[in-house]
């Protein structure tokens, strides 16, 4: 199996994800790895990350997981129509990494799961989502 491709050639093309630093580290067929970085501006009265920034993350983690295309072909969207989300511990580090994980895919809707570690070593949160495709190509 080859190696992803280089971060750089990912764009998020979510102008909200991006405000918040949010980028597109792995992303493969059935895969989404996207990081963010914990500042000032992501964190609760109690000074942890946020859980809506948490949740976020994992949305867009699990959700891109079910979109990849290879280079050239038209682009794939969808919308979330259902997420559960599990908080296991507080928000504390550097940055957040949410990995994406595609579970089923059907014609226009798919499931798909993700995971939040904080610094590669905490795992601070986990989700479970279904989303719809949007438009005719899948």
């Amino acid at each position: 199996m080859s190696p992803p491709p280089l971060a750089q050639a990912f764009t998020l093309d979510n102008p909200f994800l991006e405000n918040l630093g949010v980028r597109l580290s792995v992303w493969r067929e059935g895969y989404a790895e996207l990081d963010m970085p914990i500042d000032a501006t992501k964190l609760n009265r109690q000074r942890v990350l946020q859980g809506g920034a948490i949740a976020t993350l994992l949305d867009a983690a699990a959700g891109y997981s079910g979109l990849f295309t290879e280079p050239g072909e038209a682009a794939r969207h969808a919308f979330t129509l259902s997420l559960t989300t599990n908080f296991l511990d507080k928000g504390l580090g550097q940055t957040v990494t949410a990995i994406g994980k595609l579970e089923r895919k059907g014609r226009s809707i798919f499931f798909a799961r993700a995971e939040a570690w904080i610094d590669d070593t905490l795992l601070v949160a986990t989700a479970q989502g279904t989303f719809k495709y949007v438009g005719a190509s899948r």
